[in-house]
């Protein structure tokens, strides 16, 4: 793992070459082990869980302090636009949803925004 400060969950990692894991089994080790030390710090966040679901994406090691830039930088990107039409927009645009199905999981004036 990448030894910076990350929000919301997001959080470029490398897999140590000396063990192997699952998508699933990270991300329920980082969900689990971050809910606990959460609670233990607060007695405000005592109801907190995390979602779900998740995303996993991979990149190539030539954009991974862009990918580090933009997640250091999504609290202000998301002043204009909502993680989840950024969401939607990014699944669209690299064929993860369909031309046909992109106007029922994007919202039409997302699209007028993105760069």
């Amino acid at each position: 793992m990448l030894p910076r400060r990350r929000r919301r969950g997001s959080r470029p990692s490398c897999d140590p070459p000396s063990r192997t894991i699952s998508i699933a089994d990270l991300v329920s080790e980082l969900k689990t082990s971050s809910s606990k030390w959460l609670k233990e710090r607060s007695p405000d966040l005592a109801k907190f869980s995390w979602q779900r679901g998740y995303g996993s994406f991979s990149i190539g090691p030539r954009d991974l302090d862009a990918v580090i830039q933009y997640i250091d930088n999504q609290e202000e990107h998301h002043r204009t636009k909502t993680f989840q039409d950024e969401y939607r927009i990014f699944l669209w645009q690299y064929g993860i949803v369909s031309e046909r199905d992109r106007q029922v999981v994007i919202p039409a004036k997302s699209l007028l925004s993105f760069s």
